[in-house]
């Protein structure tokens, strides 16, 4: 029998908005580096379809909440406008 998503840990697009409370079209924004103020959510492609593993969100997530990520466009935390810190705590 072949594995599934689960056993590989693998998110769907959908799930990682579930998870994070947003639209699935946001999300796809964020896994393309088209969010302002946020690093892209590192996926796996397979063709059109992205897959992020769950280790990985996790550790974006926890970048994010301290603020020590290195984005280039990030700002330092007194900066960051209302949107931005909406993002990072992903309820955008």
């Amino acid at each position: 029998m072949p594995p599934t998503l689960q056993e590989f840990d693998l998110l769907t697009l959908a799930e990682v908005a579930r998870l994070l409370q947003c639209s699935k079209a946001h999300v796809g924004k964020a896994v393309a580096g088209r969010v302002p103020g946020c690093p892209p959510i590192p996926a796996v492609s397979l063709g059109r379809r992205k897959l992020v593993r769950r280790g990985t969100l996790l550790a974006w997530i926890a970048r994010n909440e301290s603020g020590g990520g290195t984005f280039k466009h990030r700002q330092n935390e007194a900066a960051r406008t209302h949107k931005e810190k909406l993002c990072v705590h992903g309820t955008l």
